[in-house]
């Protein structure tokens, strides 16, 4: 038995350092390493089952290549040499037919590794194929919003909430996303009084701890941002020696804005009483050191951007930016300033052809000249996590496109693939990782060697890029080697890391300096006022205008939809887990009990969720811990384990209005008896 130290590589803000327990070569046990400074000795209940991840006897175990129909999962085993050589035969014939913007390469999430997600976009990159617009399903629209207003810099360190009399978590679901944060707060509460607020549609397991929940109403977020600014004017609570100094266009928000939002108007907007917002502004005035743990989810939606510019603009007004354990924390990754461009973009040319992330469906089916010839998909599911999913299943089905998988499982995207191939788990790989959701970096070693013949995103990359020709010294490096060439060029806190500490096994802590928050915007200022925001389509003020298309969607449709992480089951990374799926239970929805008894339906039906674009079956759960006319469906899960399809067939791929993102919650359905096949 031995115990290796190794980092988590799940799509999370938190990025755990762990312990692998590994005997006789098997990872037998995960834990929570307890010498790390913040994640501190425990994991969350997804993670500490990875032992049984990493030993599923799902995993797909050799090179796969397609038999049957596209879809239909028909695979026979072949040899790696076998389809790499296929692979890159049938690349360089479509180069030589259709030239390199004919391929595209699509690597996402599902391993946050540097090097393992890196380096596959760095292939692409070299070969001069189309190129992903990465992260639209996910974070381009708050990364955009939050840069127009505060700058590309990371925000409030989570570890200074110790310092903080005032915690508000708008949007995010805590204890499901950011359980160390979490984990945090809930200390600093036993030693002394730290008010708790959040502020979400649906009671989390974060909402039901909180000293006040406010159960907002889906979109309505930028409204009562800015009603709780008109009190704080109001009531003298804003800090004006603050705002004259580090603030740029208070006083048009002042005057042309703020007068339209007071708090009759905004509780009427929000579906919150009237009560329930002053008191949320007078605690927020007059907290010394308040944080707001700002949360993706609210700007997944026509006006999301606005929300998320809105809401960080608030620490301005009370001046909350310019004290420790004050402000606001989106993301913390653009304080770390590694050169990227070593990995990512090691040759080619400067710019190509874009394909939107969420959008793959529609350019699979409509991109013309020349159209999508080749497909290589790398630690993402897109036949599940696309908006209209159906669009993206449709795609993938067409006999003309060759397409790749890599990944550990066989997945609804790997079904319709012409060759899988067997990806290595995070703790089958050497890699370094850079939080986002906190400030540090660490170096995650092998814990055991890849089951089967999985080989990890990494290595297989340089064995793609050898075959095509591709001369660049990133794809001779090993991933140490490789991860040595991020540091050359870094700036910011990251420059002063020492790579020879980090590779030893010490975490490094690579938060800014602390001079209250720094803003990287043009003036150098949070900008109330941003011509960078009108630039890119949002108003220059922050406002809150209903969205046009969501009004006639609302009066079509009664239900709204809303998307969360699922507790067990978060996104179809974990769907190899057996004990992880029955602990989440089927996939399924959640109905306030009102909207359910209107439809005559009861906890544990079958039922389909539906509007223009299908149908989805889940099964129902009735509870109060969502607003009437909302409908609730956690995680991202397998087509094959719904009743029928999957939430994001339901979803258009229409875009925010900043960074050109994902609308989930933009989505309006109504629920039903499920008249479909039974499923056992």
């Amino acid at each position: 038995m031995k115990s290796v130290r190794v980092v988590c590589a799940h799509d999370c803000p938190d990025m755990c350092s762990l312990i692998a327990h590994v005997d006789d070569g098997k990872v037998v046990r995960v834990q929570g390493d307890p010498d790390h400074p913040y994640t501190a000795g425990f994991a969350c209940g997804k993670v500490n089952r990875d032992a049984d991840l990493v030993n599923s006897p799902e995993r797909v175990a050799t090179p796969l290549k397609r038999v049957g129909a596209k879809g239909s999962g028909q695979f026979k085993a072949i040899t790696w040499d076998e389809a790499l050589d296929e692979i890159t035969a049938r690349w360089k014939a479509i180069i030589a037919e259709s030239g390199p913007l004919a391929l595209l390469g699509y690597a996402y999430s599902a391993h946050q590794g540097l090097m393992n997600r890196g380096l596959v976009n760095g292939l692409f990159h070299a070969l001069g194929s189309s190129r992903l617009q990465a992260g639209t399903v996910c974070d381009t629209c708050c990364e955009e919003a939050w840069n127009v207003t505060v700058g590309p810099v990371g925000g409030a360190d989570p570890e200074d909430v110790v310092h903080s009399d005032l915690v508000i978590s708008w949007g995010a679901d805590l204890a499901a996303t950011n359980v160390h944060y979490w984990s945090l707060v809930e200390h600093t509460k036993k030693q002394r009084d730290l008010p708790v607020i959040v502020i979400d549609p649906r009671r989390t397991r974060s909402a039901r701890a909180a000293d006040l929940y406010l159960p907002i109403k889906i979109g309505t977020d930028a409204a009562l941002a800015l009603g709780v600014m008109h009190i704080l004017v109001r009531d003298g609570l804003s800090n004006r020696d603050y705002l004259a100094k580090h603030t740029l266009g208070f006083d048009k928000v002042e005057t042309e804005i703020l007068p339209k939002f007071p708090p009759a108007k905004v509780a009427e907007i929000t579906g919150l009483p009237v009560a329930d917002i002053e008191k949320l502004a007078a605690m927020y005035g007059k907290a010394r050191a308040a944080m707001i743990r700002l949360g993706e989810g609210m700007t997944r939606l026509a006006a999301g951007g606005q929300a998320l510019r809105t809401v960080a603009l608030l620490p301005g007004v009370s001046g909350h930016y310019g004290v420790k354990g004050g402000g606001s924390l989106l993301l913390t990754a653009a304080s770390c300033d590694l050169n990227y461009a070593a990995v990512r973009k090691p040759s080619g040319p400067a710019t190509a052809r874009m394909v939107n992330h969420l959008r793959l469906g529609e350019e699979l089916l409509n991109m013309q000249d020349p159209p999508i010839r080749a497909l290589y998909v790398s630690a993402n599911n897109p036949a599940v996590t696309c908006p209209e999913a159906h669009k993206v299943q449709k795609g993938l089905a067409r006999e003309d496109l060759f397409t790749v998988v890599h990944d550990p499982f066989m997945t609804d995207t790997a079904k319709y693939a012409d060759i899988v191939l067997p990806a290595a788990n995070y703790l089958e790989t050497d890699d370094l990782y850079r939080a986002y959701g906190a400030y540090w970096m660490q170096w995650g070693r092998q814990a055991a060697k890849p089951r089967g013949e999985a080989r990890s995103n990494f290595d297989v990359a340089q064995a793609l890029a050898k075959r095509m020709g591709l001369a660049d010294r990133i794809f001779t490096l090993a991933p140490q080697d490789a991860a040595q060439e991020l540091f050359k060029g870094a700036t910011g806190p990251a420059s002063k890391a020492e790579p020879a500490k980090l590779f030893a096994g010490e975490p490094i802590h690579i938060k800014h300096d602390w001079q209250g928050q720094p803003f990287g915007t043009p003036s150098g200022k949070l900008e109330f006022y941003s011509e960078q925001a009108a630039k890119h389509g949002l108003s220059a003020l922050p406002d809150w205008n209903p969205d046009p298309i969501e009004v006639a969607d609302a009066a079509k449709w009664p239900l709204r939809l809303l998307t969360a992480p699922g507790y067990f089951q978060a996104h179809t990374a974990f769907s190899g887990v057996k004990f992880l799926r029955d602990r989440e239970g089927k996939p399924f929805c959640i109905l306030h009990p009102d909207d359910a008894a209107r439809r005559g339906l009861k906890d544990g039906a079958e039922v389909r969720l539906f509007n223009d674009r299908g149908e989805v079956g889940l099964m129902l759960k009735v509870s109060d811990e969502v607003r009437p006319g909302v409908v609730l469906v956690p995680g991202q899960r397998p087509s094959g384990e719904s009743l029928g399809g999957t939430i994001n067939m339901l979803c258009s791929d229409r875009y925010t209005d900043i960074g050109e993102g994902a609308t989930y919650q933009s989505t309006f359905l109504d629920v039903g008896p499920w008249k479909g096949p039974r499923k056992s």
